[in-house]
Parts: structure tokens; sequence; C-alpha cells
């Protein structure tokens, strides 16, 4: 089984002051002891109204090896420290002898900030390119012995121009378009991860590839794109945006139009609107519109805040988020804002 990223979320030892707009739960606990299985997320919500304010009122132990890091056994307890809540974790059960010794605790104990078996393949392959980009990029020609479909441990020729020192592709296809539902701008082309390939040698404009992965199997006119080195963060600081960003979620992960808690959707939003990973937005309903029988208008009632979502990643035009609450079904075109 393929070894998930651990996340952890990593709060500020200063405390801002969006520490005076955190609101407990008028049934929070006065204390919690982290099981496995838990997310930072899910604790967060045990004590807050608004659980991406967490980082405001973290209280670190600096007796504590990693407090930035939860573990399952640990006791996270609310004090109040000149009058305001604060946030702080006991070891509990586990002891822990100060001495020059050096201790390896493994990253993967810690409780993740949010569930990444939900969005491990959109950290680690998925991409969001520009439709020229893929359709210029070189294609699978055929592979070994003229075999229209290739898997791993095959060999297959690829044809296009290679760039000078790269061995190491990814093959992809294409997939969804993103088109922004209120401009009609095209955001991008998602491009499907269907495997890797390692270049073992080149010839004028075809290069022969060793297949050393799929997730499913390689066809004739597959894309090929140079690995992506990119160093995926694996702590997300849960925050509100800086500005007031609004949106709509313009698509979900598979095709399905319905959304719910756990759901996989592409926002109309990214990096030259301002948003940043771990940014929480809100999600609201259309309220609609309705006959005002005494009066005889029209009447647009307020929008209905449905759900949370949270940005895992972002692209130049758009996003991916996960869907972390839902009081109610959710769909494409719901509206994103600022929670």
């Amino acid at each position: 089984m393929k070894k998930l990223l651990v996340a952890c979320l990593l709060f500020g030892l200063a405390f801002g002051s969006g520490a005076e707009d955190v609101r407990l739960r008028g049934s929070h606990p006065d204390s919690y002891t982290v099981v496995k299985g838990d997310t930072l997320w899910d604790i967060s919500g045990r004590f807050l109204e608004n659980p991406w304010m967490w980082p405001e009122i973290w209280h670190v132990n600096p007796q504590i090896e990693n407090p930035h890091l939860i573990y399952p056994g640990d006791v996270v307890r609310l004090i109040y420290l000149d009058g305001k809540p604060r946030l702080t974790v006991d070891r509990g059960s586990r002891s822990f002898k100060l001495s020059p010794a050096v201790r390896i605790k493994a990253l993967d104990q810690a409780i993740p900030a949010i569930p990444l078996d939900e969005i491990n393949h959109f950290l680690s392959r998925s991409r969001v390119v520009a439709p020229e980009e893929l359709s210029a990029a070189p294609y699978v020609l055929t592979g070994a012995e003229q075999h229209l479909i290739v898997g791993a441990g095959d060999s297959l020729y690829a044809r296009g121009a290679f760039i000078d020192d790269v061995n190491l592709f990814g093959i992809y296809r294409a997939g969804q378009k993103f088109i922004d539902p209120e401009t009609g701008e095209l955001l991008g082309l998602q491009a499907l991860d269907i495997g890797s390939v390692r270049k073992k040698v080149e010839q004028a404009d075809i290069g022969t590839f060793e297949v050393t992965r799929t997730t499913e199997e390689i066809r004739i006119s597959d894309r090929l794109l140079p690995h992506e080195e990119r160093t995926i963060d694996p702590v997300f600081l849960p925050s509100k945006p800086d500005s007031d960003i609004e949106g709509q979620i313009m698509a979900v992960e598979g095709g399905l139009t319905q959304v719910g808690p756990m759901s996989v959707v592409a926002v109309n939003r990214g990096d030259r609107d301002g948003l940043v990973v771990g940014n929480v937005m809100a999600i609201y309903k259309d309220g609609g519109t309705v006959r005002d029988r005494i009066v005889g208008d029209l009447v647009k009632l307020p929008d209905e805040k449905a759900g949370l979502l949270m940005v895992f990643r972002t692209f130049e035009k758009m996003s991916f988020a996960l869907v972390l609450e839902a009081s109610r079904p959710l769909a494409v075109k719901d509206r994103v804002s600022n929670p």
C-alpha cells in the first residue's frame, strides 16, 4: 500500500488580533484525548464554532518536543490566559526524559490536519495545464512490438521535441476543461495522470522509454510532460483569505454534480485572486426568488450558508479544495466566499 503523506497543522507562537473573533462552542469540552483516526480539523471543531481560527488560540508548550505535532494519546486542553481562551497539549500517558540523547519520532504517527487519503492523488500528481501545453507535448507513438496498449514494465516509443537532460516523464491524458461559470474564461485543462516513464535512448525525435508506473493502461497519443519536481508542503495552516474573495464551485471530482463532505471540488479562483493553500471558504446555496403575494413583485431570498471547504492546491486561475462540512446537499455553481 502506498504510504500516504502525513500533514500536521503548524501554529504560530504569536497571537494576532484575530483571537477576539474566536467563538467557543457552547458544548465544548475542557479537554479531549486524541485517538487514532482523528484529524486536527475534527478536534478544533469540538472546541470552536469557527475551526479555522484554531491557530489564533494555540498555546505552545516549549517543554514539549515538537509542540506543533499532535499524536494519539495526547490530551488537548482548554485553558485561559489573561482571560482569553487558549488550547494546549499534554503528552498524555507518554513520558519524555530530558537528556542529550536524540529521539526520533515518525512523522506519520502524527494526526493529519485533514483526511489526506481523500486528496493524496491531487497532492502528488494531478496537474492543470493550458490546453496548448498538452497538445504540444511529445506523444506515445506505439508500444514495444507495436502494441497499442502498454502497462508497467513494458517499453514504448514516443515522438516529439524532448527537453535535453530530462529523463523522467509523466504520462497524461486530456481530461476536463475548466470553464469559469461567471465569465466563460478557460481556466485550464485537467491533465489526467496515467503513469510514469524513464527515457532509455533518444534518436532524432523518437525516444524509447521504460514504463515504471501506471494507474491505467497507456494508450497511443497519450502525452508526455516532464516529471514535475515540486516539493509538497505537508503543512496546512487553516486561515481566512487575506482579502474578500468570491467564486463558485465549478466541478466535482468524478464528474458528479452533487457535493458532500470529503468531496474534492474545483473552484474558479486561484493564485491570481489571492487564494493560498489552507484558505478556508464558506459555501452558500442560492436562496432563490419568490413572488411577494402582498406586493406582487419578485424578491431575492438571502443565500444560505451550507458548508465549508479548505483549499489544498492552487493554480494560477483555479484551485482544488476539500469539502470539510456540509449541512445540506451541495452542488456545482454553489457560491464560495470568506467564512
